[in-house]
Order: C-alpha cells, then sequence, then structure tokens
C-alpha cells in the first residue's frame, strides 16, 4: 500500500501490454509520459492514477470488505501484515499499519483513515507521503470499485526527478491493477462456492 522507497521499484517487471487491458478484466488504464525534470519543478498532482473494476457486491459491501484493512493482503501483491491499531477501525483518525513489498524488498508502513463513508468511499495516507482513495459507485447488480493514487506532495524518499516518480507511479499502478483483478475474481469464486 505505501510506495516503495526510491529505486525499490527496481527488477519488478512491467506487465506486458494488454495484460491488464479493458476487454480482459475491466480494469481502465492510461499511459504514462515520460520527463527528464528534476524534483523541484514537478508537480506533485501530476504523479496520480485512478483504476477501476466491476464486482459482484452492493456498495455496502463493498466498503465493509475494503475497509476491513486485514483483508488486503488477499488481494494485494504488495502487502501484507495490515491491521488496524488497538481500538481503531474505519473511521477518520484511525491508524493501521503492515508490511509492503517492493522487488526483493521489504518494509513496514503506518497509514491514517482520512475519510470514510460507508457504501462511498474509504480513503487513506500511508506515512504522510501517499493517499490511497477507493470509492463505490453502483452499477448494474453490482459496484464499479476505483481505487486511486495520488502523491500529495513531493519528497525525496519517492525519487528525485520525474523518472522516478513515473517508475514508482509505473509500479503502483501495476499493482493496483492486481489487485483489482484478485479482488474481482476472489468476489467471484466466494460467491460461486455459496451456490456450490
Amino acid at each position: 500500500m505505501t510506495p516503495p522507497r526510491r529505486g525499490e521499484a527496481d527488477g519488478v517487471p512491467a506487465p506486458r501490454p494488454g495484460t491488464y487491458g479493458p476487454q480482459e478484466t475491466g480494469v481502465e488504464t492510461s499511459a504514462p509520459t515520460r520527463h527528464s525534470d528534476p524534483l523541484s519543478a514537478l508537480e506533485a498532482a501530476d504523479h496520480a492514477f485512478t483504476r477501476s473494476a466491476w464486482t459482484d457486491l452492493t456498495p455496502a459491501a463493498a466498503f465493509e470488505l475494503i475497509s476491513d484493512v486485514s483483508m488486503i493482503e488477499t488481494w494485494s501483491p504488495s502487502a501484507s501484515d495490515v491491521a488496524y491499531e488497538e481500538g481503531g477501525g474505519p473511521w477518520p483518525g484511525s491508524g493501521f499499519g503492515g508490511r509492503n513489498r517492493g522487488g526483493d524488498r521489504e518494509w513496514s508502513s503506518r497509514s491514517q483513515v482520512v475519510e470514510s463513508t460507508p457504501g462511498r468511499v474509504f480513503a487513506f495516507v500511508v506515512d504522510d507521503l501517499v493517499r490511497w482513495r477507493w470509492t463505490f459507485r453502483a452499477e448494474g447488480a453490482g459496484t464499479v470499485v476505483e481505487q486511486s493514487w495520488q502523491l500529495p506532495r513531493l519528497h525525496p524518499v519517492l525519487g528525485e526527478r520525474r523518472e522516478d516518480l513515473d517508475a514508482l507511479r509505473d509500479h503502483m499502478a501495476a499493482s493496483t491493477e492486481r489487485t483489482l483483478v484478485s479482488l474481482a475474481r476472489w468476489v467471484g469464486e466466494q460467491r460461486a462456492s455459496r451456490r456450490g
């Protein structure tokens, strides 16, 4: 959930073109741009993305599942051991910790819930460096789950040039796509096992 520090995304293969395309998974993607600007010339808002996927859940059920942060490792390729701090839960001000992986590196992170509206939105900030926001919108018999990643501010620990930040964004976007694909499949499998 928190990004790898500069250089930690190295060695993580980029997804093959079309691997997570809308036709195969319903996950929306967009192509990044590349430049060589120094950190002082960059804007944090330029380093963000949003991905979405349809799930066979109601918005209320999707919110309940995502806001139970201990479940994220079920779908995420890079997060584990995520849990609310004692007395915490899915409401603003609550903190939670976890472990993250990027390439061959692993590190701890601390997050704080900053927005939580059941059935609509769940957002948190990781180590005061990255903001994740999940939204839930009814569509047909299910819900479009949208996951956004944004840098509220730039910090050298995230990278010192546009290439560093682009690589970080691309790594996190690929991880998000895998998470959403896994989430949608997991929900489908749970539904099928209950019917069977």
